[in-house]
């Protein structure tokens, strides 16, 4: 009998094996999300206190100032704010993973305004600072578990967007002074910036001064695009008044998750069609905290889009942490392309100041 039983448990323990292996790529990953789920509930939780958009400690990035959106790699490229006619209002991804006792993040948290910072300031951002001057808010960003939450998620969502609303409101008042800009942001980011855009772009003035849209990493629809009828997908690489958007995958990718998407090819600015090879690519970039003007890496991915997805051979080392998940290069949409965006943000403002008889950026 007990060598029965043993030989019950070596079999039960050699499946568990099986799968751990099978599966070995995902263990890691499922635990860190475990690790990123809110003690509470949403309703259960006081949210941080609100942001005053009047402070500049809640703006990541401004110009006339130094910040981390200013950086510039090693290449024959230059910092423009100081000059630029054109403004960028950048909303940031989810860099708040260890949610804690909180769905939204405080302002004091430091590890997520860290990656703010470091990540994604200096790896995204500061790609528009060739062609405009740089706002960033901040904002009670939701907890990254808030996407895959169906019941606690979308309040802490909406909590994000009217922080998101708040700074718009307050960057067009107070800050932008009429003049042309870009919408640019990155996964969260895009999520709100698709709803600004049917909120306060379409059908309404302020589409004159919009320049492109650039909601990377995000919900690029046939539903949004219904919303937002005058807001073309931009299908070229000086088209203005027009929206932009990727996610990035690799061949072996198989989730359907972006079956109703539409992406525009970073390497060639066209909407789904069309391969563009490595070529095109004028340089990923990487930016870390110890080299804040890294070289270019040139020609590192070729793309097409493919079914809503912008698809990818294996990029090289630098750019293969998958914490989305196998082939899943949703954290390098922006800097696997980095040069491209930067040279397409200042033609596409040349091509609208250019039409509108403005000065040149």
């Amino acid at each position: 009998m007990k060598k029965i039983i043993l030989i019950i448990a070596g079999i039960f323990l050699l499946g568990i094996g099986v799968v751990a292996f099978i599966y070995r790529d995902l263990i890691p990953i499922a635990y860190d999300f475990y690790q990123m789920m809110p003690d509470k509930s949403f309703d259960e939780t006081i949210p941080p206190p609100a942001p005053d958009y009047a402070s500049d400690s809640w703006w990541a990035a401004l110009p006339g100032r130094s910040d981390e959106a200013d950086v510039i790699p090693n290449a024959d490229v230059i910092d423009n704010q100081p000059d630029a006619s054109v403004d960028v209002f950048f909303i940031h991804p989810t860099t708040y993973f260890e949610a804690g006792n909180s769905w939204n993040q405080p302002f004091e948290n430091e590890t997520a305004n860290r990656r703010l910072k470091l990540g994604v300031m200096m790896g995204q951002a500061s790609s528009f600072n060739g062609c405009c001057k740089i706002y960033a808010p901040k904002y009670r960003q939701a907890a990254l578990l808030a996407f895959m939450d169906g019941d606690d998620g979308p309040k802490a969502l909406d909590l994000a967007y009217e922080d998101v609303k708040s700074a718009f409101e307050y960057f067009i008042k107070h800050l932008n002074m009429g003049r042309p800009f870009i919408l640019a942001s990155h996964s969260q980011g895009s999520f709100h910036a698709v709803r600004l855009l049917e909120d306060y772009f379409t059908g309404k003035p302020l589409l004159h001064q919009l320049v492109a849209a650039y909601l990377i990493g995000g919900p690029m629809t046939n539903e949004h695009l219904n919303k937002t009828p005058d807001i073309p997908l931009c299908d070229s690489p000086t088209s203005t008044r027009c929206q932009i958007g990727w996610n990035t995958v690799g061949k072996e990718y198989s989730a359907s998750n972006y079956a109703d998407s539409h992406c525009i090819n970073p390497l060639n600015w066209r909407a789904d069609q069309g391969y563009a090879s490595s070529n095109n690519n004028l340089g990923g970039v990487r930016f870390t905290p110890d080299n804040r003007q890294p070289d270019i890496d040139p020609a590192v991915v070729d793309a097409e889009c493919q079914e809503g997805k912008l698809v990818i051979s294996r990029p090289p080392t630098g750019y293969d942490y998958m914490m989305m998940g196998p082939e899943n290069y949703h954290i390098y949409d922006y800097s696997l392309f980095y040069m491209n965006i930067r040279q397409n943000a200042i033609d596409r403002s040349l091509a609208f100041l250019g039409a509108s008889g403005s000065a040149n950026p």
